[in-house]
């Protein structure tokens, strides 16, 4: 599997793909610029910053990401010519995912950065509450797992580069009111990465107090539902 993380990170590393890491956590500060609260507050500034980033931006950018890996091999033949190859295609989907998830954790580590950042800038006190940040950090990139698995299984599928982008478009936007859901939001993946990294003045994570053990199992749950759809249909797929 090292030989292949090599051969997918020399795909990409002329590629765009590295500027859009920074896309979302620059939005987040700016918005945390425009919209500081008044109170000077670590807490309050971070539910400022993920209210954009983890609502839009983190779940289009999951999307992104898993069409993008999967780009190069949709055109000319590449999938014939991967997995022509003596290698295990369960290595060449778990690979692909790898990346996915280490792309997405990138971005997790600009927004804390930019989080600081903002915070530095604004005056905050030195007294940082590492704990909640780095759990809301932390839970969002776990959070974006079963997303991406989900996306990989879709990007996969599809030929179009753009047609998964499309749908994950369709599918994020009525985040706004879903993630407003007890019902409805904890199910959702693309309102999970948001309800994970939502801190609250409680033991309960998400702005509708679902709990952390609940909604971990509900993600854990469809990260290995869709991640084994995934790894079943590549693996007897004809290309």
């Amino acid at each position: 599997m090292g030989r292949i993380f090599r051969a997918e990170f020399l795909k990409l590393r002329k590629s765009s793909i590295w500027l859009l890491i920074f896309v979302s956590p620059a939005l987040a500060a700016l918005i945390g610029l425009l919209k500081a609260p008044e109170q000077e507050q670590w807490i309050l500034m971070l539910i400022t910053m993920t209210s954009t980033h983890a609502v839009l931006f983190l779940p289009l950018l999951t999307g992104v990401f898993s069409a993008f890996v999967c780009r190069f091999e949709h055109t000319g033949g590449g999938w014939k010519q991967l997995l022509s190859l003596p290698i295990p295609r369960a290595s060449v989907y778990g690979v692909k995912y790898l990346i996915v998830l280490l792309l997405i954790a990138a971005t997790q580590i600009l927004f804390l950065c930019s989080l600081l950042l903002v915070g530095w800038m604004e005056g905050y006190p030195s007294d940082i509450p590492w704990k909640a940040i780095f759990t809301s950090i932390t839970g969002g990139w776990i959070a974006c797992m079963p997303l991406a698995a989900l996306q990989m299984l879709v990007s996969v599928a599809w030929s179009s580069f753009a047609a998964p982008l499309a749908l994950n478009v369709i599918l994020t936007l009525p985040n706004i009111l879903v993630v407003n859901s007890k019902d409805f939001g904890p199910y959702y993946p693309w309102a999970q990465p948001f309800l994970a990294m939502m801190p609250s003045s409680n033991n309960d994570f998400g702005a509708l107090n679902v709990s952390l053990e609940t909604l971990f199992v509900v993600i854990l749950g469809s990260l290995l539902l869709f991640l084994l759809s995934g790894l079943i249909y590549f693996t007897r797929k004809e290309f």
